[in-house]
């Protein structure tokens, strides 16, 4: 009944407000009645919105973003050129000016583990969905949802963090949608280049390198980055290497188009997991000295932008992606006498299509298609050779699988401008997915049939936004919104358990109630203060059924609720000379219950990685083209690790229930020798903090010691 409620008033708002909206049109006898009318009334007619202001646009994003209504939506925006540049892709800085975003930490570069709200386990990003240019960037965007890729941080201009409503913007997954917006070059300027140098502890090297300009209506930019360590624990040694190419080709004022390539490989030893009596000893050891993972990425993208006479604007993208994911693991053992190799591929295209016409007195009606493909095959060897190659397939097969992913979905969304400073965003969304699993060879421990699977489910997701300018750059803001989970290759298939998949489960569904007031008040100001809730039906997880098998199933559901709050202050704003001297903090307080469980004593508890307190505050000190100075910092409580808040093993295996809470201090510099040359360090984890947040029922991951970093960059 909740998801009715907001379906059915969204779809009341879709046919109710066409006919209020039309009733302000100025008809002549519209205009003879405006004229007998108190001067307070015309400047309503007037003024029946705000326009976007710069200074609130260094937070958050425009109301209505290209193709994209965004207004009575709660986002934030991180702007990379107003703090020193982030190196080695640290996660805690790049999303420190992220409200919520909690960053679960590992020491090598192959996978990336955010989350949200205590919505899952940020094991891989699973529910958070996070795309680079308004595109997935998940390994597959239905059937494997994970993060095994982020952009070099160097190359990217802005981050966005979008929810309340991020699912009918950009499809699945519950909240939040983070993107990734790449640095540009300027249409028709000079040709310039840039070089960065940097070393570190634990033999970090980092380079970044990059060429730009134009040539009459073409303009391009290239980059080539790597990124090179040795780690701090056993077999934590790493390479990156990432190439991207940008091709801009306007041949008209209202026309463009863009080409853009990716190429992207990392290689790390994987030292594995520990308990909890040796993090506190030596949590540099490896239990696992000859494990290894590789990720492979390649992916083009060919979009094209038009504006059409009067206001209407096209955005279309088209693209495809090469991913693949290989592994070496062993059993813990300093000589295994036999690993296994696994290897899943990913080849997947898509279409994203949105058309938006800006009309009356700044309303603005949007409407697009989306449709996905992917091909997943995955497969496992046995093999003797312990330091087998990640291309090696000559071992005993273990497990094939092969997999597909569909996905299509149809939606719309209006921002209508009321009288008095009223604005109102019904949302629609109808989405479809389809995952197919044929199994030919399956885990030899397993008796029950090889799987055959097709699973497809239709998704209608609903939303309404209110909201109101209030005056003096202030605005309030409200969203009850729809968003959902979906169904995963491992959900219909589970290729390791002896239980088939006779009853597949539901999709995990959300509905989202966001609520609050933001707005740049005075000079160098911005706060933004809001609640939210949000009820998390039909949670998946593993149901353990005996000592050997386990099924995917749809297990009960969760109540999140709590305040989100942001406040950011530049104390020399209102002065000249371009100095900035700001400071920032963002606090998440959470309240995460289960309302709803299949299983004994569940319900009340807390679920795993739903920290009561996340914490983010910093200072800044910058000013443009001589220096930049930041010290930052996270706090986080303590959590729970998995959904039973209970503790897992004894003796050396022991895992405590809680993990515990931590403060990170980060410090970066960049300081101009000249307009060309400038130098840049810093200390991450300034305090030294031995700390871990990424854990599992098999063990413990210690997050990063401190590490110093410095080098140069020239630019010309």
């Amino acid at each position: 009944m909740r998801h009715n409620r907001a379906g059915l008033l969204a779809l009341g708002a879709c046919f109710a407000l066409p006919a209020a909206a039309g009733a302000q049109s100025n008809t002549p006898a519209d205009a003879a009645a405006l004229a007998t009318r108190s001067t307070t009334v015309e400047t309503v007619q007037v003024t029946g919105h705000r326009d976007d202001t710069p200074a609130k646009l260094d937070h958050i994003m425009p109301e209505v973003a290209g193709t994209k209504i965004t207004v009575t939506k709660k986002t934030s925006v991180t702007k990379l050129d107003q703090q020193p540049t982030v190196i080695d892709n640290n996660l805690q800085q790049l999303f420190v000016h992220s409200p919520g975003v909690l960053v679960t930490q590992q020491q090598t570069p192959t996978q990336f583990n955010l989350s949200y709200r205590g919505l899952g386990n940020p094991q891989e990003s699973e529910y958070v969905l996070v795309l680079q240019d308004g595109l997935p960037i998940t390994t597959d965007w239905i059937g494997f949802p994970t993060l095994y890729y982020l952009p070099l941080t160097q190359g990217i201009s802005e981050v966005q963090e979008i929810r309340g409503g991020s699912s009918l913007l950009y499809g699945p997954e519950p909240a939040p949608a983070i993107n990734f917006v790449s640095k540009r070059p300027v249409p028709g300027g000079p040709l310039t280049s840039y070089t960065e140098q940097v070393g570190g502890s634990d033999g970090l090297y980092s380079t970044y390198n990059v060429l730009q300009g134009s040539a009459g209506k073409l303009s391009f930019r290239t980059d080539l980055g790597y990124v090179r360590s040795e780690g701090e624990r056993t077999n934590a040694q790493s390479d990156l290497r990432e190439g991207d190419l940008y091709l801009d080709y306007r041949p008209d004022a209202t026309q463009r188009i863009g080409l853009d390539l990716h190429a992207y490989d990392a290689s790390s030893g994987d030292p594995g997991r520990i308990g909890y009596a040796q993090f506190r000893s030596d949590p540099s050891s490896s239990p696992t000295p000859d494990n290894h993972d590789w990720v492979s990425r390649y992916s083009g993208t060919l979009s094209y932008d038009r504006d059409f006479a009067g206001s209407w604007r096209l955005e279309g993208k088209t693209w495809g992606t090469y991913q693949d994911l290989a592994s070496r693991s062993a059993a813990n053992s300093q000589a295994p006498a036999s690993t296994t190799l696994q290897d899943e591929l990913f080849r997947s295209e898509g279409l994203d299509l949105r058309l938006r016409d800006r009309w009356g007195k700044g309303n603005a009606f949007t409407v697009g298609i989306e449709a996905y493909h992917d091909d997943a095959p995955f497969r496992q060897f046995t093999s003797t050779d312990v330091l087998a190659d990640s291309s090696d397939d000559n071992g005993t097969a273990r497990l094939r699988q092969a997999r597909q992913s569909n996905y299509e979905a149809i939606f719309a969304e209006n921002v209508f401008r009321l009288p008095y400073r009223f604005h109102v965003v019904p949302s629609v969304r109808i989405e479809r997915e389809e995952v197919k699993a044929d199994e030919t060879v399956r885990p030899p421990s397993l008796q029950r049939p090889l799987l055959d699977v097709d699973a497809t489910r239709y998704v209608p997701l609903f939303g309404i936004g209110i909201g109101n300018d209030f005056g003096h750059q202030n605005e309030t803001y409200f969203s009850v919104t729809q968003g959902w989970r979906p169904l995963r290759f491992f959900d219909v298939a589970s290729p390791f358990s002896n239980v088939g998949a006779a009853n597949l489960a539901d999709n995990s569904k959300s509905v989202s109630y966001e609520g609050g007031v933001h707005g740049t008040p005075v000079t160098g100001l911005f706060y933004d203060a809001g609640l939210f809730w949000i009820d998390f039906d039909n949670r998946i997880e593993t149901i353990v059924i005996n000592a050997t098998d386990s099924v995917n199933q749809n297990s009960g559901d969760t109540r999140n609720r709590g305040f989100e709050g942001e406040l950011s202050y530049d104390f020399l704003a209102a002065r000249s000379g371009g100095r900035h001297l700001s400071a920032f903090a963002n606090l998440q307080l959470l309240d995460a219950r289960f309302t709803r469980s299949d299983l004994t004593n569940q319900v009340g508890r807390v679920p795993a990685f739903a920290p009561h307190a996340l914490g983010k505050y910093g200072l800044t000190y910058r000013a443009e083209g001589r220096y930049s100075v930041s010290l930052t910092g996270v706090s986080v409580s303590s959590q729970f690790f998995q959904d039973s808040d209970l503790p897992v093993g004894s003796g050396a295996s022991y895992i405590p229930a809680k993990v515990g809470g931590y403060t990170v201090l980060d410090f970066a510099a960049d300081w101009y020798l000249t307009r060309q040359l400038r130098v840049l360090g810093g200390v991450s984890n300034l305090g030294d903090v031995r700390y871990y947040s990424r854990v599992f029922q098999n063990g413990i991951e210690p997050a990063l010691g401190r590490n110093v970093y410095a080098g140069l960059a020239l630019g010309f």
